[in-house]
């Protein structure tokens, strides 16, 4: 099998690592790639893209497809590519010997038994259809992050004029969004998307919302596994002896517009000329990859908060425990859907209750006035009021506190993952038919149950 060991190896495909940009995304494919390699079950490898935007890398000189870190668990590649090379409405490779020559040189040497995408819009989404041609007899799974597929604005399904929720795709709607493709170009993307994803034998959805979302645009249900994240162990940190009130915030996280930021940093002006008392940190990264205006934005709005706000910058994983020690509340302002936060969990990880957005995957964690409190997207009056009944409830923050609960653990998760592995590497011409119940309510595997899988 590959590389010629005794174990079947899983390839890890993502277009982005922890290592080139930091993100829950990044962070959960990441550990999921070293805890399978630790269980000694599958070899893992993993390949991430590299070069702009996000990445400003000179490694390329004349071959795409380096050994990128001889020191990680894992063997991590990187695979350069250049943003004019995508397509990018329809996330499609413009040359593709970009695919039929150098990836599928590589699928070919190392011959993995599975291929587990996690995301492919920044690669093409015609990149699996070369994995398909080239490993005709290899499982193919593939993790949803967010909905990049159905939505051309960055996959986070908001307008994109007045950053207004989407509830729904549709040609009509998209063309609104963007007047310079017409409808039927938006009809012909999702066609395309979509006999890419024909080729995928199981889908993985962080949180239910996510999966609906997915069956409601038109894929088979049966093919998309509701399992959570899964989350390596954590040691908490005592809280410091000088806790005060517990009015301290944090916010950990991107700081781009969907994140919310600015609706945060609003939330604290008006909450410092109410003279509050709130004191908020904000660790977050890549603001420089973000448009000037918003750039300026957020300078802005960090100057006239600089009595109430310290900017942070950037943090590393290693330093999580600590920071969320110096905090009481954890601040989740997105402005999008969110899937499956991975900050969330990791607030609950370390007892901190989460003030968020009261939509999508954040609502599904953080239930409002139980382990958490939901405010109005959007909304920096909603976010500020919400703050404020907060930190002015002492006896709140231990009641919220209390019924915090561990995010599900990797160990239980790689049940899940495992299990989808070994189903289609015994029976290569089914897929198991997956319960729609999230694993956060359950931990058995999903049954099984074989249907015909397409091979194009």
């Amino acid at each position: 099998m590959g590389l010629g060991v005794a174990v079947p190896t899983v390839l890890y495909v993502a277009h982005n690592h922890m290592t080139i940009r930091p993100g829950g995304a990044e962070a959960y494919a990441d550990e999921l790639c070293q805890a399978v390699r630790e269980a000694g079950e599958f070899e893992a490898i993993f390949v991430s893209r590299s070069g702009p935007p996000h990445s400003r890398d000179a490694g390329h000189t004349g071959t795409r497809l380096g050994l990128a870190d001889r020191n990680r668990l894992y063997h991590l590649y990187y695979f350069h590519t250049e943003t004019s090379e995508v397509e990018a409405l329809h996330r499609a490779a413009r040359d593709k010997r970009l695919f039929t020559q150098d990836w599928r040189a590589f699928l070919q040497a190392v011959a993995p038994d599975i291929v587990h995408f996690h995301g492919s819009a920044l690669f093409g989404y015609d990149m699996i259809r070369e994995t398909r041609r080239t490993l005709p007899h290899a499982g193919i799974v593939y993790t949803l992050h967010e909905f990049a597929a159905i939505c051309h604005h960055g996959g986070q399904m908001v307008r994109t004029e007045t950053h207004a929720l989407c509830e729904a795709a549709s040609p009509g709607r998209c063309h609104d969004c963007y007047p310079q493709f017409s409808a039927p170009t938006f009809f012909l993307r999702e066609r395309f998307v979509k006999s890419a994803f024909e080729l995928v034998d199981m889908f993985v959805a962080p949180s239910e919302q996510l999966r609906n979302r997915y069956v409601e645009w038109g894929m088979p249900p049966e093919k998309i596994c509701g399992e959570n994240y899964g989350r390596l162990p954590v040691e908490p940190r005592p809280d410091p002896p000088d806790a005060g009130r517990r009015r301290r915030i944090g916010f950990f996280g991107r700081i781009t517009p969907f994140k919310g930021v600015d609706v945060l940093l609003e939330a604290m002006q008006i909450l410092e000329r109410e003279e509050a008392g709130v004191r908020m940190t904000l660790w977050g990264a890549n603001l420089d990859m973000e448009s000037s205006a918003f750039q300026q934005r957020v300078g802005r709005l960090l100057h006239e908060t600089a009595g109430s706000v310290r900017f942070a910058g950037q943090y590393e994983q290693p330093e999580l425990p600590g920071l969320m020690s110096s905090v009481d509340w954890v601040v989740v302002p997105s402005i999008w859907w969110e899937n499956a936060p991975l900050v969330i969990d990791e607030a609950m990880t370390h007892r901190r209750p989460v003030i968020c957005s009261g939509i999508g995957g954040m609502a599904e964690k953080v239930h409002d006035g139980v382990n958490g409190l939901h405010f109005r997207v959007r909304d920096p009056f909603s976010l500020a009021a919400t703050i404020r009944r907060a930190v002015d409830s002492p006896e709140l923050w231990d009641q919220l506190r209390s019924q915090a609960r561990d995010p599900r653990s990797m160990a239980q998760h790689l049940e899940v993952i495992t299990g989808i592995y070994r189903r289609l590497l015994d029976d290569p011409t089914s897929d198991p038919a997956v319960s729609g119940a999230m694993a956060t309510e359950r931990t058995a595997s999903p049954p099984p149950g074989p249907r015909p899988r397409s091979r194009q």
